[in-house]
């Protein structure tokens, strides 16, 4: 029986000690970014890519969706807005419960995580899900997270699904040393051919940031069953 007075020792983070040193050195990095206001990614205006995606002409029709990296969760509301049942994910609880309290004030129902994009199976997204939405997430994961990323969202997407994929390109050379090393290689058409076996490449839209930025879309093999 507890005593009354007994000191409780805090409860460790789980997640953390799982993350290797490259992993924390991310989480601590993006922690900083939300603690210090709006960060860069999170403008509160859902892109324009997506909204072609979801409205334009050839639009998909609504289905299941989940986001990689939500931040405070403008774009899941969006989905969730224009039909679509969705789960989102993000690393940093701070981000999470912002994202609740906008989901709550919408009236919108969307399933919002906190979790690794990167560890799915350790979180209530068996899916399939017919559209993935990723706003630098990926490039923002260590090298070496990466397949295990592609693994997971392979592993629940159903036959056809989308997933529109944005992020930076590699510093270029001569560029100062990023916080976090991976963030240096950014991420390549090539390495998503590499990496998601079992999907096609459709499309690579170059993106209108100052530095190489691009809008990746891929698509999961009709064939292939969930």
């Amino acid at each position: 029986m507890d005593q009354p007075n007994a000191i409780r020792e805090p409860v460790p983070d789980r997640a953390s000690t799982r993350r290797d040193p490259e992993e924390e050195s991310v989480h601590r990095a993006l922690e900083r970014f939300y603690r210090a206001g709006k960060p860069p990614w999170d403008t509160g205006v859902t892109p324009p890519e997506l909204v072609a995606l979801v409205e334009g002409h050839g639009a998909l029709p609504p289905g299941r969706a989940l986001e990689l990296g939500c931040g405070t969760g403008t774009n899941a509301l969006y989905l969730a807005q224009n039909g679509w049942e969705v789960a989102a994910v993000d690393l940093i609880d701070r981000a999470v419960d912002q994202a609740k309290q906008k989901a709550a004030a919408a009236g919108a129902a969307v399933r919002l995580l906190h979790g690794d994009a990167t560890r799915l199976d350790e979180l209530d997204v068996p899916g399939p899900f017919d559209l993935f939405f990723d706003l630098s997430c990926y490039c923002g994961v260590p090298l070496h997270r990466r397949d295990a990323y592609a693994a997971g969202l392979t592993r629940r997407a159903a036959p056809g699904a989308r997933l529109l994929m944005f992020g930076y390109g590699p510093e270029p050379l001569g560029n100062p040393v990023t916080e976090v090393a991976s963030w240096a290689a950014g991420v390549t058409a090539d390495e998503l051919r590499a990496r998601f076996a079992g999907w096609e490449l459709l499309d690579v839209t170059p993106g209108t940031n100052a530095m190489p930025t691009f809008w990746f879309t891929l698509r999961r093999d009709a064939q292939q069953r969930y």
